[in-house]
């Protein structure tokens, strides 16, 4: 049975918005997904309107992608590297690492507006040494139908093999969408569940109509059906679920309560490493109430 989820806007100040869909108390994860964020669109006046500063993150991949806009990532590593739309980046968190998001004025784009993913590790890979891997829009392979353009930004999805580094059986896309492309069909295998967004447009699955903010869940085994009714913009995402419960707190994903804890104090004693350049950082929550 298909599960349709509507994301909650969360608001960041200045305006600046973002719908969450994962984690949702319908689905936790979709494959090995555990966190989607779709933020903006939002004018870009000063450069400045996404603005976020050093936190860490352990035992997940983040992917960002971009319809509009550009965003500056820089880490612990020492990378420095710029995000265009069409472009992504995948970032591996593992034992550990630190970043910071900035947008940035290009007299291109009048408008930011994105999505950014995690991707839980296994278990055996929790711990991995942090890395990071920028895909330009000439690494990404491409296909298409009447009336569909499909990007295949990680994993492998109709005969297509992204260049990304992951580290379980999933797929992640970029779909456009034309009403005159009919009833798009889908196979999964009967170990793969999948999520379809809509991020711009609409879309009609299992004869109801989904617009910006929502995501249809496929279960395992299901064929990915659905129809667009306007020229739409959607993401795919899914796979094989990971086997283990993951605990999520704040950024820090993992299959151990104790090494989020670990993580927390870490992040509160500044023994995480440095980003080259930052001075500020985003400081560990508070406890809940």
């Amino acid at each position: 049975m298909t599960i349709i989820l509507k994301g909650h806007v969360k608001d960041l100040g200045d305006n600046f918005t973002v719908r969450r869909i994962l984690p949702a108390m319908e689905k936790r994860f979709v494959g090995p997904f555990v966190f989607f964020d779709h933020f903006g669109p939002v004018p870009v006046v000063t450069g400045k309107e996404l603005s976020v500063r050093p936190h860490p993150h352990i035992g997940l991949s983040t992917i960002t992608f971009l319809y509009d806009g550009v965003i500056n990532h820089k880490d612990s590593l020492g990378v420095e590297q710029p995000i265009r739309p069409f472009e992504t980046n995948w970032m591996t968190a593992g034992s550990g690492i630190v970043h910071s998001e900035r947008s940035l004025l290009d007299p291109e784009y009048k408008i930011i507006e994105g999505l950014q993913t995690w991707v839980a590790l296994p278990k055996d890979k929790e711990e991995i040494d942090p890395s990071f891997q920028h895909l330009s829009q000439a690494e990404i392979p491409i296909y298409e139908q009447e009336g569909i353009i499909f990007r295949l930004l990680g994993g492998e999805f109709l005969g297509l093999k992204s260049k990304a580094h992951v580290h379980s059986p999933l797929f992640y896309a970029d779909i456009e969408a034309k009403p005159s492309a009919g009833e798009v069909v889908w196979d999964l295998s009967e170990k793969q569940e999948a999520g379809l967004y809509v991020a711009r447009g609409s879309v009609r699955v299992a004869g109801e109509d989904l617009d910006v903010g929502k995501m249809a869940i496929f279960p395992k085994g299901e064929k990915v059906r659905f129809q667009a009714t306007q020229n739409s913009r959607l993401m795919l995402l899914g796979g094989e679920p990971l086997e283990e419960k993951r605990n999520l707190w704040w950024n820090f994903v993992s299959t151990s309560q104790e090494r989020i804890e670990k993580a927390k104090s870490d992040w509160e004693n500044d023994l995480f490493a440095k980003v080259p350049g930052e001075t500020e950082r985003i400081p560990l929550p508070p406890p809940p109430h």
